[in-house]
């Protein structure tokens, strides 16, 4: 059987809106999981916590908390077996000051690594995922008794995938990438 080339995994990797009714096994989650945790992060601050919501009850109240009435947002996260909300965390003194200095959110750019970290091992599991940062923080907090001063900042929606894998539609390459110069692209695989 031939190794799937990341490149692959990539291609199949998309944000699921519709799950099969089938529980995931914790073997799967526990290496979804193990990936995120391997994740980089400014000065190794491993700014995350990961909590698990598997809970039927609690799950569903989350959803509640993902969606509303005015938008019609999110209103799949209820099939979703399992959430995983990912709470930001202090990062180190460090990544704290170099932040300041270079008025960069390295806690945030660090999640948003694991969390992708999260989601490609899920899709070599054959779950699907979707990242959500649309959802109410202050209930949130409240059904996972998160602390006052901790954001929850995403959560993932995981499960079986209840359709088959969509087209990408994307930029062409030479549209996004510049080479040297901001004004220079790139053209039929020559330099402008």
């Amino acid at each position: 059987m031939k190794q799937e080339s990341f490149l692959d995994l990539v291609n199949k990797r998309q944000s699921d809106r519709a799950y099969l009714n089938k529980a995931i096994e914790s073997e799967k989650i526990d290496r979804c999981l193990e990936a995120a945790r391997m994740a980089p992060s400014a000065c190794n601050s491993q700014p995350w916590t990961f909590i698990v919501v598997n809970d039927k009850k609690l799950k569903n109240l989350i959803a509640d908390a993902t969606s509303n009435v005015l938008l019609p947002l999110n209103h799949f996260t209820k099939q979703a077996p399992v959430h995983i909300v990912i709470v930001q965390e202090s990062p180190k003194l460090t990544a704290r000051l170099g932040g300041l200095i270079k008025d960069k959110e390295f806690p945030l750019i660090d999640i948003g690594i694991a969390a992708e970290h999260f989601c490609l091992q899920a899709t070599s599991e054959d779950l699907g995922s979707c990242m959500l940062g649309w959802f109410n923080e202050k209930k949130v907090k409240e059904l996972l008794e998160i602390p006052e001063i901790k954001r929850p900042v995403l959560i993932i929606t995981l499960g079986y995938p209840a359709k088959k894998l969509r087209a990408k539609k994307r930029k062409k390459l030479n549209e996004i990438v510049r080479y040297n110069s901001y004004k220079r692209g790139r053209k039929n695989g020559k330099m402008e």
